[in-house]
């Protein structure tokens, strides 16, 4: 019998399903929170994720397969069979939930244990609510015999009565089906799955530690979604979604009269987000149409949008400003110019871009310094932490892959012979 290949001897792979675009990015570690990039692909032919719920799954498998493929031929490897992927999108919410253990005496508070807690926290969220899933959970505190901590115990602590509080990210459960299903159609082996907003954290409180103590907002600007994020002292506060993003700004532009295209060539080359941020008031003609335009008149559209998906956000942070102490931006819309001068204008702590240039390994392109690749980074961050913690997993075999779709089969079978029946 052929020997099982480990998980760690692979490259950390992180996949990001985006609303345009399915990207991987391959790294090693070569440290603690320390990263070399091996390489980076990504696809755009078949849109297939609706502000982050995969709705061609078919489609999206399609892209999955491409895209490792392409990467796996970049980094010469002849295969890439596994990767590691982010969840978010417009049904995510977040919860508290609390669960408590007492001992009847004092006992080690094991890592067994804990992870009971938490499974029975996924449990209860679930069972109440059987559309939705729990896509994530993050300890927020532990108390143990009335003592209050951050820091997760260690197998040796010893406590009688043990309470543990999680910030739990919930969805609708079609939203973590999808992948699994766009996984298998690739037939490749989904990893793990983060949270984006964790992933997002992960990478940003690596770069600058006082995140985690001072507080922050993040806002994430997608293609389709804006997410708002606002941590404080190892505790997300509150998380919000917005069902809209910058191609929302795109199609604004092009409701000018113009080709899709050539909306997003100007807001990326041209735009403002706003009309005080202009500097030179170019007049400009739109190639094949008699459309003319000035910089001035671009950002006025531009900032209409702007206003519509923002000041949500802003009086959300608005009521936070004095429990934290920096706003970051982030994601590929976070780049259009003046963004950070607009925000500050309607808040009173400094807003800025989000930075993992520190994780990465100086001989790097700076081009991975880039907001667009923070979920990525901070994915693969999360990844290397997650191969450390479960170093003896071995790949499927064959036959594993198998038994996935004769499950998948007898299930769909079952239920058309169900459906007959009614």
């Amino acid at each position: 019998m052929a020997k099982k290949q480990l998980y760690n001897t692979l490259p950390l792979v992180a996949i990001d399903l985006g609303s345009n675009s399915v990207r991987a990015m391959a790294a090693e570690s070569i440290g603690p929170n320390q990263l070399h990039i091996l390489g980076y692909e990504q696809s755009t032919k078949h849109p297939c994720v609706d502000r982050g719920v995969v709705v061609q799954t078919s489609s999206a498998g399609y892209m999955i397969g491409e895209v490792l493929n392409k990467l796996a031929n970049r980094i010469s490897l002849k295969e890439i069979p596994a990767a590691f992927t982010v969840l978010g999108g417009r049904s995510m919410q977040m919860v508290n939930v609390t669960s408590k253990r007492d001992q009847i005496q004092k006992r080690p508070v094991s890592n067994l244990l804990l992870q009971k807690m938490e499974d029975e926290c996924k449990q209860k969220i679930e069972l109440r609510n059987p559309n939705i899933a729990v896509l994530g959970v993050v300890p927020a505190y532990y108390i143990l015999d009335g003592q209050e901590s951050e820091e997760r115990p260690l197998p040796t602590d010893k406590a009688t009565l043990i309470e543990v509080g999680y910030s739990a990210f919930v969805g609708i459960r079609e939203l973590e089906e999808q992948v699994d299903k766009s996984f298998m159609r690739a037939a490749k082996t989904l990893e793990n799955t983060f949270i984006r907003q964790d992933a997002l954290l992960s990478a940003f409180a690596t770069e600058n530690d006082s995140i985690l103590t001072d507080g922050c907002a993040i806002v994430d600007f997608g293609a389709q979604t804006t997410t708002l994020s606002v941590y404080k002292r190892n505790q997300y506060i509150t998380t919000r979604v917005i069902p809209l993003g910058s191609w929302n700004i795109t199609r604004a532009i092009e409701q000018l009269g113009m080709s899709i295209q050539a909306a997003e060539t100007l807001k990326c080359q041209y735009g403002y987000a706003s009309p005080d941020e202009v500097e030179t008031n170019l007049k400009m003609r739109i190639p094949n149409s008699n459309i003319c335009l000035t910089s001035v008149e671009l950002a006025q559209t531009i900032q209409m949008k702007l206003d519509e998906m923002l000041m949500p956000l802003l009086e959300d942070i608005q009521h936070y400003e004095e429990r934290i102490r920096t706003v970051y931006i982030t994601g590929g819309g976070s780049l259009l110019n003046g963004l950070i001068d607009y925000m500050q204008a309607h808040l009173s702590i400094p807003v800025m871009f989000g930075s993992h240039a520190r994780l990465l390994d100086e001989d790097d392109p700076d081009e991975f310094c880039s907001p667009a690749y923070s979920s990525l980074i901070g994915a693969l961050i999360m990844a290397a932490d997650y191969r450390r913690e479960h170093s003896d997993r071995v790949m499927p075999g064959d036959d594993g892959l198998f038994k996935k779709f004769k499950k998948q089969f007898e299930e769909k079978t079952l239920d058309l012979f169900s459906n007959q029946n009614e």
